[in-house]
């Protein structure tokens, strides 16, 4: 019996690590970036995906959208969720290595499953002088 998932969270991050209890420490939180030179060659980035509630296989998919929301600067792999009952969770980590944004804006990060778009969130790649301060990240 399949029970399509619910995405609990999906976070941003430079690197993410496991303790031998399963326990994920996510290492430096981000939802921008900033360079005073473009194209912009981010060393590490990792998505982290929640899954929750549901039952069954599925498949999940993560894109990483250009500015104009229609063209694909990243896919994914495509990485199984398994869910052996309602109340077990599946934490899928991704990671993207030398990543390029060849121009300032805001990027979109897009969480797929089963082909079906299930969360879109923005990522601010921001261009600033050599002396000015990035902007504030969350």
């Amino acid at each position: 019996m399949n029970v399509q998932p619910d995405l609990q969270s999906s976070l941003l991050c430079d690197d993410v690590r496991q303790e031998r209890n399963g326990k994920f420490i996510l290492i430096g939180l981000f939802d921008a970036v900033a360079s005073p030179n473009f194209p912009l060659r981010y060393p590490r980035l990792c998505t982290v995906n929640r899954w929750c509630s549901g039952q069954g296989e599925f498949k999940q998919t993560t894109k990483v959208l250009k500015p104009d929301r229609e063209t694909v600067l990243l896919q994914g792999k495509t990485i199984p969720v398994r869910l052996n009952d309602e109340f077990a969770t599946a934490t899928n980590v991704e990671l993207f290595l030398n990543v390029e944004f060849t121009e300032p804006g805001t990027y979109w990060i897009e969480i797929y499953l089963e082909d079906r778009l299930r969360l879109s969130y923005p990522l601010r790649v921001a261009q600033v002088q050599q002396n000015q301060q990035p902007p504030q990240m969350g």
